[in-house]
């Protein structure tokens, strides 16, 4: 698949769409869990500065006023990171009250941006004893002539992370599985929804190479309109052909009678130097007029659809017609053409083609002809449209060999002019090898001519194949 493809272009796109969206949500997930769990592990701490708060203001009878424990064992292991501290504010050295856990060191306090009541609890991140990452919840407290106090909770911030980390493996495990399957069901829906394209561009090279002659099937409400449009623009294309010839056919025998009048009249005339004049410029106008019909006949044709010919009974058959024809000169016509030999154009234009050619070998050849077709094997679905494996339009060559006196590079250009013969002796009008070039040249191929192997000449015709 071309990376210029819709397909893979429509693919990429989705899939690019697909990790973007992915990781947009997973980060957004991830923070709204992290926030969760902060605000879980908050209220935890809170529990505890509720506690705390209680025993500060209003202690039991007989009891210190700082409490040495609040029900949590971290609070007593020494550097757990959970710890508790009540600093009195009201005199001149702040006494300070804390938890076994802090051991000699102390917390640190959260920055007080005005936002919030002092009565208001406050939370935040802070660096603890042994550079851990702490998490507080501290209040200030007033309590009149009993004293002003501020009393903080941490509690390790790991456990947030460590939550936090868990949930993002987890949730990246999920996110990757979901982005295979959602490439996977794109990858299945480009594939099936870009399905009836393909079937039409096969279709379409079906029609190009003759094996069809319109786009066949249902297909979707979608791709529907665009088959049956381009249905209609292959039937006016034959439309518009099929009036071209007639117009061509009329245009002949519109032509033909007046022409036959004038040169009966002209032919009465017996040894008049006008009717003599008059007859060969009517030869002239016959000529012209065939020709000029000829070339337009094919350039009609070439606007079809092109269809494919099989070259292997055309070439024998004309083989053993010549056999026939040239039988009093004992003329042996060798013929090497493989089967899947195929011609992409009008059987009839392929006939006159190379029967023009053989004929001409024919006629010069001393005992020996040999016709050759060499020709593109299909080897894919692209080659049955009219390409080669190399990505060019496929050939076929038609090569004709004599063994007779061959000719000259100024006789080879000499003898593909229009009626140019160069031995008066051989029969024929000279306009067989012009009429070759003409042809193969509306058709897009092209007539060479050299040295044949077997000493005589060579002329070899390259045509559109499939």
């Amino acid at each position: 698949m071309r990376a210029n493809s819709l397909a893979l272009r429509l693919f990429l796109w989705a899939t690019g769409w697909t990790v973007v969206i992915l990781i947009i949500t997973g980060i957004a997930l991830s923070t709204l869990y992290r926030h969760a769990v902060e605000r879980a592990f908050d209220r935890r701490l809170d529990v505890y500065l509720r506690t705390l708060v209680a025993d500060v203001a209003s202690p039991e009878e007989g009891s210190d006023k700082f409490p040495q424990s609040i029900g949590e064992p971290l609070f007593e292991l020494p550097l757990s990171g959970w710890y508790w501290q009540v600093t009195r504010l009201d005199t001149k050295k702040p006494e300070v009250h804390s938890s076994r856990s802090l051991w000699d060191a102390g917390l640190p306090r959260l920055p007080n941006n005005g936002s919030a009541a002092l009565a208001e609890a406050r939370e935040g991140y802070a660096q603890g004893p042994e550079e851990q990452n702490l998490r507080i919840v501290e209040r200030n407290i007033d309590l009149g002539d009993d004293g002003r106090y501020l009393i903080s909770v941490a509690g390790d911030a790991a456990e947030i992370d460590d939550e936090t980390r868990s949930f993002d493996r987890a949730i990246g495990a999920t996110f990757v599985l979901l982005t295979v399957a959602l490439l996977l069901t794109t990858a299945l829906q480009v594939r099936f929804g870009l399905a009836p394209l393909k079937r039409i561009s096969a279709s379409l090279a079906a029609i190009r190479s003759g094996r069809a002659e319109r786009l066949e099937g249902e297909f979707p409400v979608e791709i529907a309109p665009l088959a049956r449009e381009t249905n209609a623009l292959i039937d006016a294309n034959r439309e518009i052909v099929e009036r071209a010839r007639t117009h061509v056919g009329n245009l002949a025998h519109a032509l033909k009678t007046p022409l036959s009048v004038i040169v009966n009249e002209a032919a009465t005339r017996g040894d008049d130097p006008l009717a003599h004049k008059v007859l060969e410029q009517t030869d002239i106008m016959r000529d012209q007029v065939a020709r000029q019909l000829e070339r337009a006949r094919l350039a009609a044709r070439s606007t079809v659809v092109g269809t494919l010919i099989d070259v292997p009974p055309v070439v024998t058959a004309l083989a053993r017609t010549m056999e026939k024809l040239h039988h009093a000169r004992d003329i042996a016509i060798a013929v090497d053409v493989p089967a899947h030999a195929r011609f992409r154009g009008e059987q009839q234009d392929l006939e006159e083609m190379v029967g023009n050619l053989v004929d001409n070998a024919c006629k010069w050849a001393q005992s020996r002809v040999a016709i050759e077709v060499v020709a593109d094997r299909p080897a894919s679905d692209a080659n049955k449209a009219g390409l080669s494996e190399n990505g060019d339009k496929s050939r076929v060559r038609i090569i004709v060999d004599d063994d007779g006196p061959g000719l000259s590079p100024a006789e080879r250009e000499q003898v593909a002019l229009r009626g140019e013969r160069l031995d008066e002796t051989k029969p024929g009008s000279g306009l067989g090898l012009s009429i070759v070039v003409e042809l193969a040249g509306l058709y897009g191929g092209v007539l060479t001519l050299g040295t044949a192997p077997i000493g005589g000449l060579r002329t070899e015709l390259a045509l559109p194949g499939g």
